[in-house]
């Protein structure tokens, strides 16, 4: 690729336009500034520079062109965000040979086509126009279908796998985008989705890169139920392009909004998201599945802290929700919750009456009001179990809370819905730990009416720990890094790790594999030590490519300089923990009027501060 495109990309896109698609960006004189995406932050030192259409964190040191930011943040290769970046700008690449093509491209090329071909059942086959009616029932416009790229599969084993055959793409390359599936039977592959109506799933610049397909019961099927279960909504695997729990269904369209509003609006369903964008509320997304995850959280956050769910209030809805708000809670989100009868969903409240909608998302309630909500009615407050159960799932709610008035309000509160003393309901407050996990009744558990659900949380040290361990996972030559006199940074079980560790001659993969094997269990390694295979893989997928030696070494390059940070970051923190730790005996000793050890002390203090 000659560097004419390239310039004409760059002349054409604004880093700041661009940017502003992933992150909510702040005037701050010339340039705009946010929270930077790569690393976490309480502040924002992430900068854009229209000037020079340049982007730099002060806090990690990533910096670069658009190309860099998107490369980044979608984790492309150059050529994939080349393609990216041109079709948005209007500039056209010359051809490239299908053979030297990355497989990434290929994958997407196939999602896309997919997409065609099932638009095009939807539109001109015969079934097609009884779910188009199917669609307009439900409240859908014709505007709306075609921009959710809606579509319909047919009831026939292999439609589409003969279609992208044709159109010579691998099978092994169709039934890695999940569009199909291998039989080993016979040797060949089948259509996933047969006689539905099909939702393509986009990445944030609107690229296909998978599907969910809801059955289609107007018709009598002849191929359905044999290999899915009969199930009404079928989903893709996670795939090279496709992760379910790094994706949210609509945020391509909905960012804007989001950032605009200042608040996300979080359902379930594809229908959701549709219709709640048809009828004016464009800053909702879905989840890819019952409960949000961290990754999803991690995205939103880039465009706004104020969350509202709105998930079904069924008993499994309830619970779903109640993890997903656990989990925005320690991400520092404003959480809201949108209530709803059992019975509804915001598809179906919205197709019938928008304005009743936008009632339910303005008297969203409190998180906490929530949760009180959701005790009374599970459980009877004049019964003496059930004012257990009520303190149970309520006390960890209100341990999270961090301002201690307010959290004492809530705390009074719970002890007037019990008819019990304040006094009573702080000392139980008081017994928790810090970080309590969800609440979970073990009757409801065995019925299989909830799931239990605990997020672990790591000291900075331990997450510090991990990522050293990772980097010299990756790369077992830069141990000399950390070297034998510094190992008094670390915790015992990771000293006696590294320890081990120098003592061997790791001169293979296969003896450093059968090394993080052994020793996994016993000092409780993290999962991408003990995975660190997959570095190397990752690296060797494509040989062929030009750039494959460059960017190799600038990924070793950055990983020594990311370990010498960390390295340099949990000294630091050692540093801190013993002058913390002097502060305490020193003020101990004063108490104590020893003026001996107080000298003592106060000169150990001295020197440990000046570093």
């Amino acid at each position: 690729m000659d560097n004419t495109s390239i310039q004409q990309i760059k002349e054409r896109l604004d880093i700041v336009e661009v940017v502003s698609g992933y992150l909510k960006l702040e005037k701050t004189g010339i340039n705009l500034r946010a929270r930077c995406p790569f690393h976490t932050e309480k502040g924002p030192s992430f900068f854009v520079s229209p000037a020079r259409q340049m982007f730099k964190c002060f806090g990690c040191g990533v910096a670069g062109s658009v190309f860099d930011f998107v490369m980044k943040m979608e984790g492309l290769e150059f050529g994939d965000t080349l393609r990216m970046l041109a079709k948005r700008a209007g500039v056209e690449l010359k051809a490239v040979d299908p053979v030297q093509s990355s497989k990434r491209q290929n994958l997407s090329e196939i999602c896309e086509q997919s997409c065609r071909f099932f638009e095009k059942y939807l539109t001109d086959s015969q079934a097609g126009k009884l779910v188009q009616e199917y669609l307009k029932n439900r409240g859908l416009l014709d505007e709306t279908v075609k921009k959710w790229r809606l579509g319909y599969a047919p009831d026939t084993w292999r439609a589409l796998v003969d279609f992208l055959i044709s159109r010579g793409y691998k099978k092994e390359e169709i039934v890695e985008t999940g569009v199909a599936i291998a039989s080993e039977k016979t040797q060949s592959a089948y259509d996933r989705f047969r006689n539905r109506v099909m939702f393509p799933i986009f990445d944030l610049n609107s690229q296909v890169i998978g599907f969910g397909g809801r059955v289609f019961d107007k018709i009598p099927t002849k191929t359905q139920g044999q290999s899915e279960g009969g199930a009404k909504y079928v989903n893709i695997s996670n795939t090279q392009l496709y992760d379910k729990s790094r994706v949210l269904y609509g945020l391509n369209f909905a960012k804007l909004a989001i950032r605009q509003k200042d608040a996300c609006i979080i359902t379930e369903g594809y229908m959701d998201v549709i219709l709640s964008h048809q009828g004016g509320f464009e800053n909702t997304v879905a989840a890819s599945g019952t409960a949000l995850t961290p990754y999803q959280l991690q995205i939103i956050k880039r465009y706004t802290n104020n969350l509202l769910t709105a998930f079904d209030m069924d008993p499994a809805g309830g619970m779903a929700t109640t993890r997903g708000i656990d989990l925005a809670q320690r991400e520092d989100f404003n959480v809201k919750v949108i209530t709803m009868t059992p019975e509804a969903d915001p598809a179906d409240i919205i197709s019938k009456d928008p304005s009743q909608w936008a009632k339910e998302v303005e008297t969203a309630k409190d998180i906490i009001d929530f949760y009180f909500n959701l005790a009374q009615t599970r459980f009877n407050r004049a019964d003496p179990q059930g004012k257990k159960e009520i303190a149970k799932m309520l006390l960890p709610v209100i341990k999270r809370v961090a301002n201690k008035i307010v959290q004492s309000h809530w705390a009074q509160k719970l002890a007037n819905l019990l008819g019990a003393s304040e006094e009573s309901v702080l000392a139980e407050l008081h017994k928790l730990p810090q970080e309590a996990p969800v609440y979970q009744n073990e009757s409801l558990v065995a019925n299989n009416k909830i799931t239990s659900f605990k997020v672990c949380v790591k000291s900075r040290r331990e997450m510090l720990e991990d990522r050293i361990m990772c980097l010299l996972a990756l790369s077992p030559g830069n141990l000399s890094m950390v070297g034998k006199d510094r190992l008094n940074i670390f915790s015992p079980t990771t000293q006696e790790f590294l320890e081990i560790f120098w003592q061997n001659n790791f001169d293979s993969k296969d003896k450093f594999q059968e090394f993080i094997q052994k020793s996994a269990e016993q000092f409780k390694l993290p999962e991408c030590v003990q995975d660190f295979l997959s570095f190397h893989q990752e690296e060797e997928l494509d040989p062929a490519d030009r750039l494959f030696e460059a960017k190799k070494a600038k990924r070793e390059k950055d990983a020594i300089e990311e370990l010498g940070e960390c390295l340099k970051q949990l000294h630091d923190l050692n540093k801190k923990n013993q002058v913390n730790n002097l502060a305490q005996e020193i003020h101990l000793a004063e108490q104590q009027g020893d003026a001996q050890k107080l000298k003592e002390l106060l000169e150990i203090f001295h020197q440990r501060a000046c570093f």
